[in-house]
């Protein structure tokens, strides 16, 4: 029986019938070693592998929005290989990620080094093309600069997004040096533009000092509600959760994870740390409680290698993909 492709990538038989396949899984570990083969995600399939992917794993390696440690450039390859130990079934949601969609590692940008501005065109377009071939992203930075461009894209495609925000730091920031776009500007940028849906943003496990109570007054004017490190800690998880919930409601959401929401006990492989956060079981809780939201795409950024100890920051990070393609790959067509 002839099969053809229609313009939306569907595979059809000769009478124009939908054709389902499974999806390409992760190279089968009993067979080859897990420190064997091509580092891709996962050890997942290249998206040129593939006729079409539903959820991409894109590498953004651009950290020149970094204000303190840079290193950030290498953390798509670092958490490749910390995604080498990941397995197919995931217990805890009882799903099996990459055959319930199918997943392909989409590869890395290529952005410049030495200028933001084109950086952020360059992502931009990058990650517009891409959301053609694939249902989904997720990024995988690169510093937190590379949210504002994603943000652009999943605006073209969706209109404005909720954001659920992890991260030690609000990044709602005016300029720093006064360059408007770093990796501590990306959200006040985005709810400047109007890419986000007001009232239904959330910065989840915020900590440590900042430049002045004016941060948070100028946060809120800007939409954002936050839950700090201790708050979280201090409540139940599944407290957390359902605030999550409330305040996102329906509608397309954007999830944001800077691995600095970890403490750096869990994760000293990044360019700011802060003492004081979530574990890495916290956090990998909260992700999972994201399920039943519109989720659209997400990221997860600064890691830098450099800094880290036997891995365990790309291993985290690694982790937290897999958590958002869990959750993406139980998505329906979004509402708009």
């Amino acid at each position: 029986m002839t099969q053809l492709f229609d313009q939306d990538g569907r595979r059809r038989d000769n009478a124009g019938a939908e054709v389902s396949r499974p999806p390409v899984g992760p190279v089968d570990a009993t067979r080859i070693p897990r420190y064997a083969g091509l580092a891709t995600f996962a050890r997942l399939p290249r998206l040129q592998d593939v006729d079409r992917a539903d959820i991409g794993v894109v590498g953004v390696p651009f950290d020149a929005g970094t204000s303190y440690r840079p290193g950030a450039r290498f953390g798509p390859s670092a958490v490749r290989q910390g995604s080498r130990l990941l397995r197919t079934y995931h217990p805890a949601l009882d799903v099996e990620p990459f055959a319930q969609a199918q997943v392909a590692d989409a590869g890395d940008l290529g952005v410049t080094p030495f200028d933001i501005t084109r950086a952020v065109k360059e992502i931009e377009s990058g990650l517009g093309q891409l959301l053609e071939e694939c249902g989904r992203l997720v990024l995988v930075g690169g510093d937190h600069t590379i949210a504002f461009p994603a943000l652009r894209a999943m605006h073209a495609k969706w209109g404005p997004v909720a954001l659920v925000h992890l991260d030690a730091h609000l990044d709602t920031w005016d300029t720093y040096f006064d360059a408007p776009v770093t990796h501590g500007t990306p959200f006040r940028r985005a709810a400047e533009e109007g890419l986000l849906r007001r009232g239904h943003c959330l910065h989840l496990g915020t900590r440590g000092p900042i430049y002045a109570a004016q941060d948070l007054t100028d946060d809120a004017g800007l939409g954002f509600e936050y839950l700090t490190a201790d708050q979280i800690g201090e409540r139940d998880l599944a407290d957390t959760v359902r605030a999550i919930h409330e305040r996102v409601g329906d509608g397309p959401v954007y999830v944001s994870i800077d691995i600095d929401v970890l403490d750096p006990a869990h994760a000293p492989g990044t360019g700011t740390p802060e003492p004081g956060g979530l574990t890495t079981r916290e956090v990998l809780r909260l992700v999972r409680g994201l399920s039943g939201l519109q989720l659209v795409g997400a990221d997860v950024v600064e890691v830098a290698p450099a800094y880290d100890h036997a891995e365990i920051t790309s291993l985290a990070a690694a982790h937290l993909v897999y958590e958002l393609i869990a959750l993406l790959g139980q998505q329906d067509t979004p509402r708009q």
